[in-house]
């Protein structure tokens, strides 16, 4: 059937993502594959939270084994009763990888925690740890004057965070996907034959 095929298209497509989003997000715990920031809690607060370990990751995974597996029983109440189920998984899904996605990019527009040179009104400098770049769009040439410390950590935090923006983002949109493919499945139940009865 077309709607089993799409749900489990759709799941294996979920997993890769799932594990890029969970590699992604144990990168940005460790900037420069070093464990003392973490330690020492030089970390930003969106990287800590761990949306791309938990939400877009192991709340992705149940989702995409029942969309693979989804339609297995026979007969109508059987296939409608798998649909349910996997609109449900779904929508937890999409809302776990909706909250990746906000998660990141509010940490884009902050940048990342690092150490850098905090000027006061008197003129003195002093080394603080902070989110200098927060709103703030600097150019590559200037991300090392501003952050000292982790060394390039504004470009570490950029790639992965922009790698969870673009899993999260996908994954979301594969949910709804198979949230209507679902529905249609349990309104059609499962004697639907033809591509253009199908979502994709």
């Amino acid at each position: 059937m077309c709607i089993a095929r799409c749900g489990k298209a759709l799941g294996i497509l979920l997993i890769p993502l799932a594990l890029v989003s969970m590699l992604a997000n144990t990168l940005l715990l460790f900037p420069n594959l070093q464990s003392r920031y973490l330690r020492e809690g030089h970390i930003t607060k969106y990287a800590t939270l761990g949306t791309g370990l938990w939400a877009s990751g192991l709340l992705v995974l149940p989702a995409a084994r029942v969309f693979i597996t989804s339609s297995h029983k026979k007969g109508r109440c059987g296939f409608r009763s798998e649909m349910l189920c996997s609109i449900l998984y779904a929508v937890i899904a999409m809302a776990g990888a909706t909250l990746c996605f906000v998660t990141s990019g509010t940490a884009l527009v902050e940048g990342p925690l690092c150490k850098y040179n905090e000027t006061y009104s008197n003129g003195t400098q002093e080394q603080v740890w902070g989110t200098p770049l927060e709103h703030k769009t600097p150019s590559p040439s200037s991300w090392e004057e501003v952050c000292l410390e982790p060394q390039g950590v504004v470009l570490w935090n950029v790639v992965l965070f922009s790698t969870l923006l673009a899993s999260s983002g996908t994954q979301a949109l594969l949910c709804i996907i198979q949230v209507l493919n679902a529905i249609l499945g349990f309104l059609c139940g499962p004697d639907i034959k033809h591509n253009k009865n199908s979502i994709l």
